[in-house]
């Protein structure tokens, strides 16, 4: 670095040959992913609480149906996934909350049947059945959404990376 002197210390000009701004690379750019295991947790507990709301509605049966109540009638019925959807996110919470490799890695996994669950969810619920088509509820698209967002934070898992000697 050179320095232009003057006679005032205040009128004093640095040049430099590098950036103004001195960045630390190390640290991660983008700021959600310093609270990606925080974001994963809410977003599974959102998903068990979506289960209570109305997913589709079938007017001329005048049906409301949603995580709890699946049945149709005694022919149709999607059972209660709320149970399937409760155990995918009590164990990726539990998987988000260890500090381990093993647990990131095995919360990828439960991630991906927890998404393909609820893809299956959306996809039987919102099916036209006999030219009568349900009316979707906001919490059936919430609840793919929340699916693929847990997916995506555990792709961030935040982990303290040991340099090996």
């Amino acid at each position: 670095m050179a320095r232009q002197s003057s006679a005032k210390a205040s009128t004093a000009v640095r040049i430099r040959s590098g950036p103004l701004i001195n960045k630390d690379y190390s640290r991660n750019p983008f700021i959600f992913m310093k609270y990606s295991q925080q974001i994963g947790i809410i977003a599974s507990a959102l998903v068990i609480a979506i289960c209570f709301l109305p997913w589709v509605e079938v007017p001329s049966l005048h049906l409301t149906l949603n995580g709890i109540h699946g049945k149709v009638n005694d022919g149709l019925t999607f059972g209660t996934q709320i149970k399937a959807h409760s155990f995918f996110c009590i164990i990726m919470i539990a998987l988000f909350l260890i500090p381990k490799l093993w647990a990131k890695r095995t919360n990828i996994f439960f991630a991906v049947l927890h998404l393909g669950w609820a893809i299956k969810n959306y996809i039987i619920f919102s099916m036209c059945r006999q030219g009568e088509c349900p009316e979707i509820k906001p919490a059936l698209y919430l609840l793919v959404t929340l699916a693929v967002i847990i997916q995506f934070m555990t792709f961030l898992p935040n982990l303290e990376i040991k340099e090996s000697e």
